[in-house]
């Protein structure tokens, strides 16, 4: 994994399976979060899980002996914005968002993250907004509208109705830091990674003190369910997402949006016994409808060439 230019790079294989990994790591996550705050507040879960993260990719780039890059005012710009953006920000307001409404809703929150992305990169990046890009987009926001029903969709009142806006400014968040991302200086992707992360965890551990306290030992499936968030939708997603914006593009990257709310009712099915809806099915044909219309001339590349 090295460091790509802000030209536009067709998706590699390896691209495209990243972001179906993705797509299943991010899937399970809020029903692991709904776990980790039965034994701990939402800053404390927020703040371990970013720690956790730093910690194991700053380990990664001691072992693989990453070089340090050289600081320049840019790029620790660019640093400090996306750690606040990509990982504390979003990361807190989700964790206290699910407080107050169904992981279902948190779900759709991040399908509509291409929403965003797309208007942005536009502007202020290297890629285009295409008609094609755009109608798929829309098709595939139709498919997590359809895989969710309109239940999740009811505006509620009180602390419900801000625990909404909580999880629609997280995903609104992440497609900021999805464009800072995409126009950082030139750097390694795990060094990237382990120093937003960072970031993240500087912020949020003051945070943390102040508003919850120094957190306390919890039931050990609590514990466990943060050690994991930690590891692997934080450390290990962190990383890809990296990787793929860095590489194939901010826009390519929302692709993975599409999948959480799949991936969510798959894993309900499959690790709580839950029953497949029949709009899963329909839901699902009009998300790999979208994405084969927003991507369609890579995919071609894809099928005509060797992946790289």
């Amino acid at each position: 994994m090295h460091n790509t230019t802000s030209g536009s790079t067709a998706p590699t294989l390896r691209n495209w399976l990243s972001i179906g990994l993705l797509g299943l790591i991010w899937g399970g996550t809020f029903m692991v979060v709904a776990v980790a705050l039965r034994g701990y507040g939402p800053l404390t879960v927020a703040c371990a899980r970013t720690t956790l993260g730093a910690i194991a990719l700053l380990g990664l780039k001691t072992a693989l002996n990453r070089p340090w890059p050289t600081f320049s005012p840019r790029l620790w710009k660019y640093l400090i914005v996306i750690g606040i953006l990509n990982t504390a920000l979003p990361f807190a307001m989700l964790s206290w968002g699910q407080q107050y409404v169904p992981s279902a809703f948190a779900g759709i929150s991040m399908a509509a993250l291409p929403i965003f992305v797309l208007p942005l990169a536009h502007i202020f990046s290297d890629e285009a907004l295409s008609t094609r890009r755009l109608i798929g987009v829309i098709i595939g926001f139709t498919g997590a509208l359809v895989l969710i029903g309109p239940s999740a969709l009811r505006i509620g009142q009180g602390w419900e109705q801000l625990g909404q806006i909580a999880c629609v400014l997280a995903a609104f968040s992440y497609a900021i830091a999805s464009i800072m991302t995409r126009r950082c200086p030139p750097i390694d992707p795990i060094v990237l990674a382990a120093l937003t992360l960072t970031v993240g965890s500087i912020v949020l551990i003051p945070a943390m003190l102040v508003v919850e306290g120094v957190p306390g030992t919890a039931a050990p499936l609590h514990m466990a369910a943060i050690v994991f968030l930690g590891l692997f939708p934080t450390a290990l997603a962190t990383l890809l997402r990296v990787v793929v914006i860095r590489s194939a593009g901010s826009v390519f990257m929302t692709l993975v949006n599409y999948q959480v709310p799949l991936w969510s009712v798959l894993c309900g099915a499959l690790i709580l016994s839950e029953d497949l809806p029949l709009r899963f099915f329909a839901a699902l044909a009009l998300i790999l409808c979208g994405l084969a219309v927003s991507q369609w001339s890579s995919l071609r590349r894809l099928v005509a060439r060797p992946a790289t």
